[in-house]
Formats: C-alpha cells, sequence, structure tokens
C-alpha cells in the first residue's frame, strides 16, 4: 500500500509540475496578453529625470509576470533636459525615455526627435484610444511620437475641512471667489490664496495666467501659431489672463508680502499648506504628487488632518478652466536593440488599468479618460466640456508660454503695466 501510495504521490506531483509549466499569463481587465515568447530574455532601460520612479518600477514587477526573464531598470540623469540627445547617440542609450511637450518646436531637440518611433503604428498596438485626445500631439505627419504616462493642470489645492469650519462654501465662480476670499480676510486671514515663491517668474502668476491664455487662444485658434512665433499681435491674448491675476492681488485674495515667506517650489508649498490655516493653495498637480509622502513629514498635519482636493482655480462664472497638459511622456528610441520587447512593455503600459496604477501611486492625474479614480483630483472630474484647453491639441509651444510667465510675472511685480506687458509680447525677457 505504502509503494502504490508513492506512486499516486509521485504521479500527482508530475502532473502538477507540467500544469504549472504550462499555464499562460492571464490576461488584464484591458486584455493583455503575451505576443512574444515568453521565455525572452532581454535588457530594457529607461531613463529619465525623477530621482526614483517607484510607480515605474511596480509597472516593471507586473510586466515581469508575463516576461520573468527581461531585466527592466530605471535611471536618472543629471542635468536630463541638457543631456538626453547626448545620451541616445552614446553607446549605452536607452530603450525608453522621458520626453516633454516643450520639445516641439525647439531645434536644440531635433536630434531627439530624431530617435522617437512613431508610437501611432497600428502594427505596435498600443490603445492609445484609453489616453484623453487632447493630451496626444501629433506631428505634421500624423505620428504621435510622445505618448502621455502622467498629465498634470494648473489650480488650487482646497483645504475642505477649512471652509467647512468658517461655514463657507468652495467656490464654484470667479464672483465666489473674490467673495469667499472676503469673507476670509474678514475672518483673520491675510491671504486666502497663497502659492509657490514671487521671487521667480516660474511662481504662482504663471499658474493663474497661463489657463487664461490658453483659454483666449483656444477660442482664435489662428493665432497659436503666431504667438508661438512671438508675433506682437498676439499679445492682446494675454489682457484677460494678466487682468484677472491683477484683480486677485488688488482685492487682496492673494497677498504676494506673504506668499514670498514660500521660498521653495514644491516643498515648502506643501508644508506650508498641511499648516492648515490656507484656504486655497495656488500650484500645479506636479506639486500635488509630493502631498502624499509629505502628509506624514508635517507635525500640524500629522497632529490635525484634513481632507483636500485639486480644483481649477474659477476664473468664469462657469468656473475654472482645466487645464489638460501633459506631465512625463513616454518615448520609444527608434535605434533600440531590443525594439520588439521595448514596444510589448508599451503595449502593457498603455492601458487604463497600467496608467491609473501609476498615477495613483504618483498621485498625478491619469492620462486615461478615467479622471474621477482618484478623490483628490475629483473636481477635475467634473469640469465642462466646454472649460478644458488642451495645450498639446492646439499645437502650444514653450516659446508662447514663456512669454505669458514672463509678463504675468511682471505685471504683477509692477515691472511693467498690462499694455506694457501686451504689446511687449515676443520680447519679454
Amino acid at each position: 500500500m505504502k509503494k502504490v501510495f508513492c506512486v499516486i504521490l509521485a504521479l500527482v506531483m508530475i502532473f502538477s509540475l507540467a500544469a504549472c509549466g504550462s499555464v499562460e499569463p492571464q490576461e488584464t481587465a484591458e486584455g493583455f496578453a503575451p505576443k512574444l515568447d515568453p521565455s525572452t530574455a532581454c535588457k530594457i532601460n529607461v531613463v529619465g529625470s525623477y530621482s526614483n520612479f517607484e510607480a515605474l518600477e511596480m509597472e516593471f514587477d507586473r510586466f515581469n509576470e508575463y516576461y520573468p526573464n527581461v531585466e527592466m531598470s530605471y535611471t536618472k540623469i543629471d542635468d536630463y533636459n541638457n543631456l538626453i540627445a547626448t545620451v541616445l547617440e552614446g553607446k549605452d542609450a536607452p530603450d525608453i525615455f522621458f520626453s516633454f511637450s516643450w520639445m516641439n518646436g525647439n531645434a536644440a531637440y531635433d536630434g531627439v526627435f530624431s530617435h522617437m518611433e512613431d508610437l501611432a503604428d497600428a502594427s505596435l498596438g498600443l490603445d492609445l484610444d484609453c489616453i484623453r485626445p487632447g493630451l496626444l500631439s501629433r506631428d505634421s505627419q500624423g505620428r504621435v511620437q510622445m505618448v502621455p504616462i502622467f498629465s498634470t493642470s494648473y489650480g488650487m489645492l482646497i483645504n475642505n475641512d477649512l471652509f467647512e469650519k468658517e461655514g463657507l462654501k468652495v467656490p464654484a465662480t470667479y464672483q465666489e471667489l473674490l467673495d469667499v476670499c472676503a469673507a476670509f480676510r474678514e475672518k483673520g486671514y491675510e491671504s486666502p490664496m497663497m502659492g509657490y515663491s514671487v521671487s521667480s517668474s516660474g511662481c504662482l502668476m504663471n499658474t493663474v495666467a497661463y489657463p487664461i491664455f490658453a483659454a483666449a487662444l483656444k477660442e482664435h485658434p489662428e493665432m497659436v501659431a503666431r504667438a508661438n512665433s512671438c508675433d506682437p499681435a498676439a499679445g492682446t491674448y494675454m489682457r484677460p489672463a494678466l487682468e484677472t491675476l491683477s484683480q486677485l492681488i488688488e482685492k487682496e485674495c492673494i497677498n504676494l508680502e506673504k506668499c514670498a515667506e514660500i521660498s521653495d517650489n514644491y516643498t515648502e508649498v506643501i508644508l506650508r499648506f498641511f499648516q492648515g490655516d490656507v484656504p486655497m493653495m495656488i500650484c500645479t498637480g506636479d506639486t500635488v504628487s509630493g502631498t502624499g509622502k509629505r502628509e506624514s513629514q508635517s507635525e500640524a498635519f500629522t497632529a490635525n488632518p484634513f481632507t483636500y482636493t485639486f480644483a481649477p482655480i474659477p476664473v468664469t462664472d462657469k468656473g475654472g478652466y482645466f487645464l489638460d497638459s501633459p506631465s512625463v511622456q513616454f518615448s520609444v528610441n527608434n535605434t533600440s536593440g531590443n525594439l520588439e520587447m521595448t514596444n510589448e512593455f508599451m503595449r502593457f503600459l498603455i492601458s487604463k488599468t497600467e496608467l491609473n496604477e501609476m498615477s495613483s501611486v504618483k498621485r498625478l492625474i491619469t492620462p486615461s479618460r478615467d479622471l474621477s479614480f482618484d478623490k483628490v483630483y475629483a473636481p477635475v472630474g467634473g469640469v465642462a466640456p466646454e472649460l478644458i484647453v488642451s495645450p498639446s491639441a492646439l499645437g502650444i509651444e514653450d516659446t508662447l508660454a514663456v512669454q505669458i510667465r514672463l509678463a504675468s510675472y511682471q505685471v504683477a511685480t509692477g515691472a511693467l503695466t498690462i499694455d506694457e506687458a501686451t504689446a511687449k509680447y515676443g520680447s519679454l525677457e
């Protein structure tokens, strides 16, 4: 009987092992299934400007469930913007690299674009339809050379508990914003709206003004090319943005002296907000991405946690503009030695499930169509379609963005009047 039992047990083990060896990876909810030999062994390297990228490393692990012999790594490049062109020409060139919309139209990145694969090629099988179309930039030949992994926007962090404590309603229109700021001031809040340091042009002024300028160009798309080329005629379309910014400062919604107490445009902004006495903190989604990790770093927030959300600044009678912008995009090196497997990883990554998962870990806005999945960004999902502005779809380039940034800073600090700034469009520096 012992011999018979041993034989049966051995047969069961053999069949079990055989079954384990033949199991194919299960499809995800998005329908991903390997197209290549699961035993393929190779190395894939991603390079970028992030110091660490835990969200991507989690995706590496998930991809390895399908391709366990693919060794994947992420490398940060110091001075990324200046060195990526050189890195792509080197012997250890990456398979995937960070790319940004502001590279468009900049001749300094022509060499970088020459390395970008067309990710809209149907043979690659990427599900680009899962991405909000306004985030996808196509060149003159219809190619998609960058795919957004994260998206971002301009707006403000809102301390919802503080509004409730003071018996005030979160503003949904521009007049409500002015009224609620006045109410907070009456209650002793010196700067109902705060934001980035005022010591440089890359600060809170641009965060307020840029979406309004982009919205004006959305209404006059024929002016985008002229604005990109720094045609002074485009300056008049900055006026609504500069007037709104000036009014918020004049009506003491924003106290620039209080904002000047913040010297760092990232960590200090978050920690100042976590003090719990700032109703609205002007910032971008890239700043919001750092809030999760810093909750525990704030003694004030740890002692008195509160709920907060991110929403566009309501600058119209219908609400705020949601500037639907890519944050980080991935491009595939068309000279990669492991191009087939690299494209397989991109096919895996570009799905609603994986993009949402990455965005959740990084706490950035997902580029997928599922805007409401993160409660911090829930207000963004409710923005009316007519208030959504997509710079990529409009064809906005960095030259345009630089001009509104400089104009808003110089007007807010008194260096220029609105009339002077609009007249100097294209030559601001």
